[in-house]
């Protein structure tokens, strides 16, 4: 299983939370949502579009707890490509 976390680290507010964002993802749902649930994200935070480029929006705590065990560290334009690949197969699954 591979997890990747870019370094997007956009500094937001979402609801009451203020932080620096980035974005979980993994090879597939399955894997991400067995990561995100040890690092403490509720599966109500997944986002999902039905586009390919489905993933969790991270702080930097949560960030660093997915480095800490182990999460693949990238940068945001290597996020780009693995979920623009995702959304291309989609669009081709759909064909």
């Amino acid at each position: 299983m591979t997890v990747y976390v870019d370094n997007y680290r956009v500094p937001a507010r979402v609801g009451r939370i203020r932080g620096r964002w980035s974005h979980l993802t993994a090879d597939t749902p399955e894997e991400l949502h067995a990561f995100a649930e040890r690092i403490g994200l509720l599966r109500s935070w997944y986002q999902d579009k039905g586009d390919g480029r489905w993933h969790y929006d991270v702080t930097d705590a949560k960030r660093d707890a997915a480095i800490a065990l182990g999460a693949r560290s990238i940068d945001i334009r290597e996020m780009g490509a693995i979920t623009s690949a995702r959304a291309r197969a989609v669009r081709e699954a759909r064909k």
